[in-house]
């Protein structure tokens, strides 16, 4: 299950030159009873929910898998050794939706919806996006709440 999360909640954001967002996008993923996230600290676990960033705005439901527990701790043991260090954190390459959507199609063969990661292309093609790039490129996010992912101790 994919959740999703935006960073504010009006109804839409408006960027200069008119182009509208819907929302700011944090997703993550849950599976095996536990939330799975991405941000500079590296791949983080939570129960579900237990960020503090509250509930989720939405949720998408990704589908059923047949990887065990065991399969997809050593999944995530791998990536969180290799594609995703805390330092490979980029907003707008390489951020918690790259993570989500990578980890959706190990599980389910499916990604994540196209609205999320298209979102930052989508704000860096407007003028303002690549005014504000150095600034957000200087960012380093880590949602509050959950426990960095360590396979040493089978769970977070």
């Amino acid at each position: 299950m994919l959740r999703e999360r935006k960073a504010q909640r009006e109804e839409s954001l408006l960027l200069l030159q008119g182009k509208q967002l819907d929302g700011i996008w944090h997703t993550s993923i849950i599976v095996h009873k536990d939330e799975f996230f991405y941000g500079s600290g590296g791949i983080s676990s939570c129960a579900p929910g237990g960020t503090l960033l509250g509930p989720p705005d939405s949720v998408v439901d990704l589908g059923n898998t047949e990887v065990t527990e065991e399969i997809f701790l050593e999944y995530l043991s791998s990536l969180g050794e290799s594609m995703f260090r805390g330092e490979s954190y980029n907003l707008f390459e390489h951020n918690c939706n790259t993570f989500s959507n990578e980890v959706a199609q190990f599980l389910t063969g499916r990604k994540i919806p196209s609205y999320i990661t298209d979102l930052p292309a989508e704000v860096l093609a407007t003028p303002f996006g690549q005014a504000l790039r150095p600034l957000l490129d200087s960012i380093q996010i880590q949602p509050p709440g959950g426990n960095t992912f360590s396979r040493h101790n089978g769970q977070s």
